[in-house]
């Protein structure tokens, strides 16, 4: 993505107090309700005595940890560093933007949902979609970062819950 292409795609929001805060709202609501679902499905998990509970903190726990790791050795740059922009979204932390750590892990929750609830795990999928479309519009990450985070956490939960 250029700084002309960013500049597109955020003019909507850019000179509009009210659209700047709804995409603040947006960004915070659809990551926290996914980071209050997973804990949930593992409180149920743990009540109910289900002998998925281990794989259900594993494979998340581990997945995050490789992600971070890679994350920090890759160290890419974020838009509003590498293209000299202001973000929507203001953020004092630089690099690590490739994949995006939260969409992987919005999608990695949704592998984990849909393993035991499926309706759940779609809805989630959909909350990371729109998630994805706010971290970019937001000037946090590139496009390339919100997918490969999405992939990640697609083929993550895949090789996790069904292929392992």
């Amino acid at each position: 993505m250029t700084k002309e292409q960013y500049e597109a795609l955020s003019r909507p929001f850019r000179g509009r107090p009210m659209a700047v805060k709804g995409l603040k709202v947006a960004n915070r609501c659809l990551t926290l309700s996914c980071y209050l679902l997973y804990p949930s499905l593992l409180l149920w998990a743990l009540v109910t005595g289900d002998p998925r509970l281990l794989r259900l903190v594993l494979v998340p726990a581990v997945s995050f940890g490789v992600v971070s790791v890679f994350r920090r050795l890759r160290n890419s740059p974020r838009p509003y560093e590498a293209l000299d922009i202001v973000p929507l979204i203001p953020r004092n932390k630089h690099g690590e933007s490739f994949p995006s750590r939260h969409v992987f892990s919005v999608f990695l929750i949704a592998m984990t949902w849909g393993w035991i609830c499926p309706p759940v795990g779609w809805l989630l999928g959909a909350v990371g979609v729109l998630l994805a479309f706010t971290r970019v519009v937001a000037g946090i990450h590139f496009p390339r970062d919100v997918v490969a985070g999405a992939l990640l956490g697609i083929l993550c939960g895949w090789v996790g819950f069904y292929l392992i």
